[in-house]
């Protein structure tokens, strides 16, 4: 068939018509297709999830790895960690904050973004420097450590901490915080307590509602960790922890109770340990009976990172979040929905739970980072709180403050080399830090300058020639304390007006602390505090100790040979000037135990059962102590402790009068007023504390247990302030596990308001007419056999 010249163009018009419809069509179809796309924050959310495809809802549950360097093959190190695939989207959606724990999968055809979340029990845990060679850092605050902060029994002030961490966290792009931790202090071996508040639960919830809702004011999110009973870094990936139902409930679970209920934190972490013989990222009853069907959580819950060990299990569990995520994770998921092994249903509840805090964070909200935190104003934060939560232990003969003093001999590494806090993930890239020379010679006095010299030169020394650490988590050596003879102790006695001496110690995530040379001082410590003394007090002069250290160690074996000890523990960057704020009395301390320190390591209930059996490599460790953790087992068993929980020391004195109970027959909540005044010369702070003994009929009882505190505000001399407490029946009840129930049984109460748990200064009684049962519970988390726990 042939076709002329005009015939061609006629059919070359028609088909160009006709392309150009198609391509019209296709446009049309396309827009249509795209507004028919729900969009996260303009659909609903389970539209939204209804548009996902199998494979995004898995990766919405599964984040997308962690940004870890190359890891040599000898190295110490999981072998999950040596053997992971790249997740391909890892290298198309590259982590926007480097050093970043970690982030989620973006599906941006739904309008799904990635979320950041970072370490930060002590402050935002990110790489300073993201490019070579340029100028620009990103430094965050290093703040005062959790059990520095508890000490301070200061809701307002740990809230105003949290407003600081929260700013940062916020400028630097970061969606959430994960922190606060508030596991329970069950032995002062284990290596993480500086991240954790205190031994008791209402201190440790009240304190972690405080952070929370400080952080999260700044429209950030936290995760509270380690939920639950993540008391020791041994073995802590697989330790199967044996807890009786009423300890859990009483003292481990309590803290995490009382901040969801008062902060509602955008996340919950679950732990890595298994709990009574199931992980804990795996248990139906923990993260969905007991957290959200009693105690309403409106968040999410994720991982520890690499915790637990079956993807689907945690899934159908409510752990809503793996964390940091792997392509074998998520083929796992997909494989199970497809199989038949997970219902979908269960799946998309998961996701919709991640999306609901997507929509809050700033990286939805197209928050604009900017990179530039005020840490100028921050680090006045930092000093500040650091300063309100150290102990003064001790203060023979008004040895502190250092009133005519101006030649200080300061003794011993960390006066050179300050701890500022702990190691691993509670770990900070501070702009700068402050030893605690530098804060005295800021203050105006005069330091020993060959002594400083000499320590300069030795540690210097010492640091070049230890070993470097070995393993993922291990952190440098200790150096050994500089030998001080008599003679040279004699010579800085003489010509110095008084002595100062540091003891540091650190800790952290991956091991747990030792009793030789840890726990308890090293030979040459003892030896260095030994001679110091004599020869200073031989001169006539005083001898100060300052304890830089984040978990507790053993003061009775040393302290009769010093005049002043001062628990400065590990109080951030601003660590030297906050020491001397205290020192100098430019401060009144005002911090008070919120950890018990005993005579001795075998006085510790849990000293016998920690860190589990077998010895050489834990596979199980069992509360025996069960509710009789810290005082509440030296109050009742009568064992006595060097400085007890709640205990320290002013510069003044107060005292309590006038307590009055707003009833004598208790029908409701009942309002408890004290006076405190201060009797002595300067102004200052004080803690009240009120604990209640309850009739031991149905069950055992502790001797006493705290059920709230207040502090002071700075009151003058004569000053007083009336404190007012509240008790609720809450506070009356125990939990009985025949009953799965709250009981508070009938008889009489003795209220106790006093400045610590053995001085105790006003007491009052009320009676309860009838036993009551005030809240019923799930009959959940029973061990696999009877624990035989403690009994009085």
């Amino acid at each position: 068939m042939k076709i002329n010249k005009d015939g061609f163009h006629l059919f070359a018009g028609l088909k160009s018509k006709f392309l150009m419809l198609l391509l019209g069509s296709l446009i049309m179809a396309g827009k249509a297709y795209s507004q028919s796309t729900p969009q996260l924050g303009k659909a609903p959310i389970k539209e939204v999830i209804g548009a996902m495809t199998l494979q995004e809802k898995a990766k919405i549950v599964v984040g997308m790895g962690m940004d870890l360097p190359p890891i040599p093959p000898d190295a110490d190190v999981p072998d999950f960690l040596k053997n992971r695939k790249k997740d391909p989207d890892a290298e198309k959606y590259p982590l926007k904050v480097k050093g970043a724990a970690g982030h989620t999968h973006p599906i941006p055809r739904l309008g799904i973004p990635s979320i950041v979340v970072s370490d930060g029990p002590a402050g935002l845990r990110i790489d300073p420097i993201r490019n070579k060679g340029s100028s620009k850092t990103y430094h965050a605050t290093a703040f005062p450590v959790e059990t520095l902060l508890a000490s301070s029994w200061d809701t307002s002030l740990v809230r105003e901490v949290g407003e600081a961490y929260g700013r940062e966290v916020h400028a630097y792009g970061v969606d959430i915080l994960l922190a606060p931790a508030l596991n329970i202090h069950r032995n002062p071996l284990g290596g993480r307590n500086f991240e954790y508040y205190s031994e008791d639960p209402l201190v440790a919830g009240e304190m972690t509602a405080a952070m929370v809702n400080g952080v999260e004011s700044n429209g950030v999110g936290t995760s509270i960790k380690h939920f639950v009973a993540n008391n020791q870094e041994t073995n802590r990936n697989n330790i199967n922890t044996i807890v009786s139902e009423r300890a859990m409930r009483e003292i481990y679970l309590k803290g995490f109770e009382i901040a969801v209920k008062n902060a509602q934190p955008w996340t919950v972490m679950s732990s890595y340990n298994k709990l009574n013989g199931t992980y804990t990222s795996q248990r139906h009853d923990l993260l969905t009976t007991i957290l959200r069907d009693e105690w309403n959580l409106n968040g999410f819950v994720m991982t520890d990172w690499f915790g637990g060990d079956d993807a689907v299990a945690q899934m159908k569990a409510g752990n809503d979040l793996i964390m940091p995520g792997s392509v074998k994770k998520m083929d796992a998921i997909v494989n199970a929905v497809q199989s038949g092994k997970l219902d979908e249903k269960v799946l998309d509840r998961n996701v919709g739970r991640i999306l609901n805090i997507i929509l809050k964070s700033p990286s939805f909200n197209g928050y604009d980072y900017t990179n530039n935190p005020d840490l100028k104003r921050d680090a006045e934060v930092a000093r500040k709180a650091a300063a309100q939560g150290m102990v003064l232990l001790k203060n023979d003969g008004d040895a502190l403050p250092l009133d005519n003093v101006q030649n200080i001999a300061a003794f011993g590494n960390t006066s050179y080399n300050i701890i500022l806090g702990g190691t691993g993930s509670g770990d900070v890239n501070e702009a700068y830090s402050v030893e605690l020379t530098q804060g005295l010679q800021d203050a105006g006095y005069h330091l020993d300058a060959d002594l400083q010299q000499s320590y300069t030169r030795y540690i210097k020394k010492a640091k070049g020639n230890r070993p470097k650490p070995q393993g993922l988590f291990a952190r440098p050596e200790p150096i050994d304390e500089m030998t001080i003879s008599a003679d040279l102790a004699s010579e800085k006695a003489h010509t110095n007006d008084v002595a100062i001496i540091t003891i540091g110690r650190n800790a952290g995530e991956g091991s747990d602390r030792t009793l030789k040379g840890d726990y308890y001082l090293t030979d040459k410590e003892q030896q260095m505090i030994q001679t110091v003394s004599e020869a200073f007090h031989d001169a006539g002069k005083k001898v100060i100790v300052v304890m830089n250290i984040g978990g507790v160690t053993d003061v009775a074996r040393w302290r009769d040979e010093v005049d002043a000890i001062l628990l400065a523990w590990q109080p951030g960057q601003e660590a030297g000037h906050a020491i001397t704020d205290v020192l100098s009395g430019k401060v009144n301390p005002s911090g008070k135990l919120a950890t018990t320190i005993p005579m001795k390591y075998s006085d510790i209930p849990s000293s016998k059962y920690f860190p589990g059996t077998p010895e050489k490599n834990p596979q199980k460790v069992v509360y025996k102590e069960g509710i009789y953790n810290g005082y509440r087992y030296y109050d009742t068993f009568d064992v006595k402790p060097a400085y007890e929980f709640g205990y320290g020391l002013s510069y003044t004195t107060f005292s309590f009068d006038h307590m009055k109970l707003s009833s004598r027959a208790f029908n409701g909540p009942m309002k408890v007023t004290v006076d405190v005044t201060n009797n002595g010369n300067v102004p200052g702070k004080e803690v009240a504390q009120l604990y209640l003994s309850a009739p031991a009929k149905s069950m055992d009882k502790p001797a006493q247990e705290l059920r709230g505190f207040a502090k002071t505000r700075l009151l003058k001399p004569g000053e007083t302030q009336t404190v007012t407490f509240t008790v609720r029946d809450s506070d009356l009840a125990s939990y009985d596990t025949k009953s799965s129930s709250w009981k508070a049984d009938a008889g009489t109460y003795t209220v106790k308001v006093g400045a610590s748990s053995r001085d105790i200064r006003q007491t009052g009684t009320f009676e309860l007419k009838s036993s009551e049962v005030v809240e019923r519970d799930h009959d959940v988390l029973k061990p696999e056999s009877n624990i035989m726990e403690m009994k009085p």
